[in-house]
């Protein structure tokens, strides 16, 4: 999720300082790769043409898209983070706000000292659940209902960071991937929900700032991003439901944030949340290529969605403040021809 270097006194969210700077200097102090970087693919099976910002949203707000959950109209919901508020994106980059979450007079959020909403998942009735974190009891996941109802459904560890949301709606379950405590925690839906560590070790954990990730569920098995380490993983669902041995499916992605899979194999699209606002396409033998970048309209890239041909990805901007925004582009076989995208003022083109 986040990797801040500049904090504009977004509104309302509270201003920052102390904490918050010691953790920024950390960051930008940390080795921003530690593991071995393999070669990029030459063999991509997928491009992406036509890319066009839908929407754009305000720093100085708190609005920072965070995370997206897709709607079967196409529209697409956001968390906006710094802002605490869940909002609906329209085909034609119409928004409205669906839910804000519960102010906290004093955050002690770990990582940051703001109040912070994170991932976003959907079941197939349009209740969405979302992550909060504010380092007090009012950190947890969150159950918005389709008549914009906000309640809490578990509580979260303060000392926790739950980053990205996962859902298994056939096992009525969502896991949630803890960036500070190097854990994916398993939440059930139904009877009485608690919260268990479902996975835990070393590759989960933060080297300097923040761990355990984007998550999704794909084959009986739970992928994890890990940011610090810049690895994508995977975990198996064993036949008893508990965690299988973690593997690492790729590794040199630098920055990686949430991802997403691109069509039903192991190909995955990842947003590379860095001064260089990437998209990266990893192939199943975990070496990648990148497909879009900052000249596209990426400000710092947080998540990737994706419905049938169509690839969306929110860029927070925490790196600079600078245009964050939802991005969409046109998924394509093969090699998209030169100039599909990377073209300068492309960026300032919005769907209509």
């Amino acid at each position: 999720m986040l990797r801040l270097f500049r904090l504009l006194r977004p509104h309302p969210v509270p201003r920052v300082a102390g904490a918050l700077a010691i953790a920024l200097a950390l960051l930008v102090a940390a080795p921003a790769a530690a593991t071995p970087k393999p070669p990029e693919s030459a063999d991509a099976q997928l491009s992406l043409a036509d890319p066009r910002i839908i929407a754009d949203f305000d720093f100085e707000a708190g609005e920072t898209p965070e995370n997206i959950a897709l709607e079967p109209d196409g529209s697409a919901d956001l968390t906006l983070a710094l802002a605490r508020q869940v909002v609906r994106v329209d085909r034609h980059g119409g928004k409205r706000v669906l839910a804000t979450l519960p102010d906290v007079e004093d955050p002690q959020t770990p990582l940051l000292g703001v109040a912070v909403v994170s991932g976003i998942v959907r079941t197939h009735d349009g209740t969405l659940y979302v992550g909060y974190n504010t380092g007090t009891a009012e950190s947890g996941i969150y159950r918005i209902t389709p008549d914009r109802k906000v309640s809490k459904l578990v509580d979260t560890s303060p000392k926790g960071f739950v980053n990205g949301l996962a859902l298994d709606e056939h096992l009525g379950l969502i896991y949630a991937a803890d960036s500070v405590l190097g854990t994916v925690w398993r939440i059930p839906l139904d009877g009485e929900p608690e919260v268990t560590a479902w996975a835990t070790g070393v590759a989960l954990e933060p080297t300097s700032f923040i761990g355990a990730n984007g998550i999704k569920v794909r084959d009986h098995a739970v992928w994890v991003s890990n940011f610090d380490r810049g690895t994508l993983l995977r975990i198996p669902v064993d036949e008893d439901g508990s965690a299988g041995r973690t593997m690492t499916h790729a590794t040199g992605l630098t920055g990686i944030d949430d991802f997403a899979f691109a069509g039903h194999g192991e190909t995955v699209l990842a947003a590379l949340n860095t001064t260089a606002s990437e998209l990266a396409l990893v192939l199943p033998d975990g070496s990648h290529t990148i497909v879009l970048t900052k000249e596209d309209g990426l400000s710092g890239p947080t998540s990737v969605a994706v419905r049938h041909h169509k690839v969306f990805v929110t860029s927070g901007a925490f790196l600079d403040g600078v245009d964050p925004n939802l991005l969409v582009a046109d998924a394509v076989e093969g090699d998209a021809e030169p100039g599909d995208h990377g073209r300068q003022g492309d960026h300032g083109k919005h769907e209509g």
